[in-house]
């Protein structure tokens, strides 16, 4: 190994700078998991820095990691209890969520601890009202729209127990479940 190879592992520090002063725009503009911010950093470091070896590629995104860890504004468990509570008030099943959780990096136990609390009936209750089913139906059922409104539950990730639960609630029963449910 000479002088070359070992110095070509190690980024620079314009690199180390770089990527913090990337990590704190990024930060700055939204919430990010560790995924997202490595993953956003390694990409701009290879479009920024023409000949970047692989080592240095991931010891930059590392440290900008780091760097944001140091300075707590990165928090996994935090996203996930926000982005959670976020997606149930806007209709979302506890699936849907841990599913996107997953797809963005955040660990299962963590996305576990984030849905411990939710409520699929609330969330359910709110996607029917923003889809205009069940209780807060404008139009006449017949068999095709129960069929669409049932299979839209089960689409977003609602059990079909909890999808006809709310299907077959009264207009009174939902605003109740809504309004108990809030936040």
């Amino acid at each position: 190994m000479t002088d070359e190879t070992v110095s070509s592992d190690i980024p620079t520090p314009r690199m180390l700078s770089w990527a913090r002063n990337s990590a704190i725009y990024r930060l700055e503009r939204r919430m990010m998991t560790e995924k997202q911010l490595f993953d956003a950093i390694t990409r701009k470091a290879k479009e920024k820095f023409e000949d970047i070896s692989a080592a240095q590629l991931k010891a930059v995104a590392d440290f900008a990691v780091k760097f944001a860890y140091d300075n707590k504004v990165l928090d996994d468990s935090a996203y996930a209890e926000i982005s959670t509570r976020s997606a149930v008030r806007g209709g979302k099943s506890k699936r849907a969520i841990a599913q996107k959780l997953a797809a963005k990096g955040v660990a299962s136990d963590k996305v576990e601890a984030a849905l411990g609390e939710t409520d699929d009936l609330y969330a359910a209750a709110i996607f029917a009202r923003k889809r205009a089913f069940g209780p807060f139906r404008r139009v006449e059922l017949d068999e095709k729209r129960k069929a669409k409104e049932l299979s839209a539950f089960a689409r977003n990730g609602f059990s079909f127990d909890i999808g006809r639960k709310v299907f077959e609630m009264s207009f009174e029963d939902a605003e109740e479940v809504i309004f108990a449910g809030r936040l």
